[in-house]
């Protein structure tokens, strides 16, 4: 399907697994056991979804990621597609589906809701038809579903309300037709997610930014990356000391931070940013240092 024939609010359609999504699952370096945790509430609900719906406490299906920008929730969310999908597609292809939230408020009374009330109701039912197991990913849902109880009554309050109350059916229904959809929202502001919202999430999981630790094995694992294009780089990439120093300057920072941080380096002088192979150490370590 095209990006002209993709349906309202929908900005990409994906049949997984495919080769194309292979890596950011991989590259991700998180906490321990957060890759896991996420994978296992997808697959409960993608292998025994149908299964649950019985029970009184049944999933929904929606597993929600909140934390600061930069701290790779859309990353993460795209991975766990990829890897939920190797692990059940001995029983079928999956379907990621990715809406913009973005597409839906208007000012007209009304729309909004009706807007939100199709994409649950008609368009992700009939797009998990296609497939045996579908994932939608939802980035910044708190513009989806509006934490009603703090609305603001000056920016049209009641299409505000009418919008979540219909995220909120939508959810309920998404759980009895399409047992085995697992929807990933993630949000930066979770106190601006609806507390209903919240409470229909199997896991709700937050991303920090990255520790002393962490964020030494980003610099790791950009400094290997920069040494497989350029192989003169392997010293510093193997240098644990440089390593180490080179972390302690970027603490407090995103990872999205610290790898752009490494790689700003090779702009610090005209002749490395013509040959890469003429990064040193101290480049790294003038790039690293905070600014004042």
């Amino acid at each position: 399907m095209s990006e002209r024939t993709l349906p309202p609010g929908v900005i990409g359609l994906h049949a997984l697994p495919s080769d194309h999504h292979d890596g950011p699952w991989d590259s991700m370096i998180v906490p321990p056991g957060t890759k896991e945790r996420l994978l296992g509430a997808a697959l409960l609900v993608l292998r025994q979804g149908r299964r649950l719906t019985g029970l009184s406490g049944a999933p929904h299906g929606l597993i929600m990621l909140a934390g600061p920008p930069g701290t790779g929730k859309t990353t993460l969310a795209q991975g766990l597609a990829q890897a939920a999908a190797l692990k059940v597609a001995e029983r079928g292809a999956t379907t990621l589906v990715e809406v913009d939230p973005h597409a839906f408020p208007s000012d007209m009374l009304g729309e909004s809701q009706r807007a939100v009330s199709k994409l649950f109701l008609d368009t992700l039912p009939e797009l998990a038809a296609r497939r045996p197991h579908t994932v939608v990913l939802i980035d910044e849902v708190e513009a989806l579903a509006v934490r009603r109880s703090s609305a603001s009554f000056e920016t049209n309050p009641v299409d505000v309300h009418r919008a979540t109350d219909a995220v909120l059916s939508g959810l309920d229904q998404l759980r009895a037709r399409c047992p085995n959809l697992v929807l990933v929202a993630t949000t930066n502001f979770v106190d601006a997610v609806d507390e209903a919202v919240l409470s229909r999430a199997d896991l709700v999981m937050s991303t920090t930014l990255p520790g002393d630790e962490v964020i030494e094995q980003i610099v790791a694992s950009s400094l290997a990356e920069l040494a497989g294009q350029w192989p003169a780089l392997g010293p510093l990439a193997g240098d644990a000391d440089l390593r180490a120093e080179l972390a302690k300057g970027l603490r407090g920072l995103d990872g999205r931070r610290v790898r752009k941080t490494i790689l700003a380096a090779l702009t610090l002088r005209t002749e490395v940013a013509l040959d890469p192979n003429l990064l040193t150490a101290e480049d790294l370590r003038r790039a690293t240092q905070p600014e004042d």
